[in-house]
């Protein structure tokens, strides 16, 4: 008999795990299929960092560490420095990491207090599902708030239960929001950096999708405040970079400090050619406001077709995600996402992010603009009845 940790044992599948297994049945029948499932978008890393990668790798290969080479500890302060007018010491408060996933999922291990009970973790719901998974694997217990348009996608801090309260650990916040596109105002960052600095609380602000917007410019929590304040950011999605696995955490000197003590015990330091790639796509502002706007192409052709066939979007327009009602009529979320897979549409039920996401299914801009266009048309005659 095998024994497996509880956690494990109780876990369920993760999500991408069954869309891919999904979309794999469809390419094995033969179908055409329109990816809009998992976020990780086509478009080819621009050739200046694949340059940059080539370059860096060396005769012999040895050990990185966790606190990362210079240059891209640099470069990503001096992206914070550019991008939110935020000055921060690239030796103290910049941790590279293995893209923002890692990252996330490792936190909590660095944060909770199991023997003062100091160990739940506040997570929006629908949210990213590794918030949730890395508090369970730390020990920690999670508390979901479910973000909907009543409360304008926000969780304010001074509205949780006493009892959560008295035992919170780290606090969750991502905008612009995973995978709704919502955006926080300024009065709420302000909120969030008060509640880090008077309560004792990590405050972890997502801010992967900072850089993909259509309307209004996204900013960082750690324009507010740094006091108990992190940052997670990745190349990712900004530059094209999810294989590359590269990203940083940024803020709080004590908590990076805490971070630098705990992921050399892990393993998680990147290679250094991956750094060497990552400092030069941090470095460049061109590049991403390239692929904002070929997001901004590709989301007018969806936006267009869901207006015309009267199917409701929640949220905003940030990220490459559009959060789509289920139409009256057509079941669960998961009935939905059912439906318009056996056309070779490929999307997420709303629910596979928690609490709050059963009534809708999330899109990724992934297809590229034709791609886009294509899919449209086989929407638009299953919704006419051809």
């Amino acid at each position: 008999m095998v024994r497996v940790n509880p956690v494990l044992e109780k876990l369920e599948e993760y999500p991408i795990v069954r869309i891919e297994a999904e979309k794999a049945k469809l390419k094995a029948a033969g179908k055409v299929v329109f990816d809009f499932g998992t976020g990780d978008p086509i478009e080819p890393t621009p050739p200046f960092i694949k340059e940059a990668l080539r370059g860096a790798i060396p005769e012999i290969s040895q050990y990185p560490t966790v606190k990362g080479i210079p240059d891209v500890r640099r470069a990503a302060a001096g992206y914070m420095k550019r991008r939110f007018g935020v000055e921060l010491d690239p030796e103290t408060e910049i941790l590279p990491t293995g893209g923002s996933k890692e990252a996330i999922f490792l936190a909590p291990f660095a944060f909770f207090d199991n023997r003062t009970q100091r160990n739940v973790a506040v997570c929006p719901a629908p949210g990213y599902t590794v918030y949730d998974r890395g508090t369970r694997f730390a020990g920690g217990e999670v508390h979901e708030v479910v973000l909907e348009p009543a409360n304008r996608f926000l969780i304010e801090p001074d509205d949780l239960p006493r009892g959560v309260s008295r035992r919170l650990a780290v606090f969750w916040c991502n905008y612009p929001h995973n995978p709704t596109g919502a955006l926080a105002p300024d009065d709420h960052f302000e909120r969030l950096a008060k509640f880090a600095r008077e309560q004792d609380v990590i405050v972890c602000s997502d801010e992967c999708y900072v850089d993909i917007w259509s309307s209004v410019r996204p900013r960082s929590l750690l324009e507010f405040g740094r006091e108990n304040v992190l940052a997670f950011h990745s190349c990712s999605k900004r530059s094209g970079m999810t294989g590359y696995r590269s990203g940083f955490v940024a803020g709080d000197a004590r908590a990076i400090a805490a971070l630098a003590k705990l992921r050399p015990n892990v393993g998680v330091a990147s290679p250094v050619w991956t750094q060497r790639a990552a400092a030069v796509a941090w470095s460049d502002d061109a590049h991403a406001e390239e692929r904002r706007r070929v997001f901004q192409e590709k989301r007018a052709v969806i936006d267009s077709f869901l207006r015309e066939a009267g199917l409701a979007t929640e949220g905003g327009d940030a990220t490459f995600f559009l959060w789509v009602r289920v139409p009256a009529g057509h079941g669960t979320d998961e009935d939905y996402s059912r439906e318009l897979l056996d056309l070779g549409l490929v999307t997420i039920p709303g629910s596979y992010f928690g609490k709050g996401g059963g009534d809708f299914i999330r899109l990724a801009l992934v297809p590229d603009v034709a791609t886009c266009k294509r899919a449209v048309e086989v929407w638009r005659q299953q919704l006419s009845g051809r």
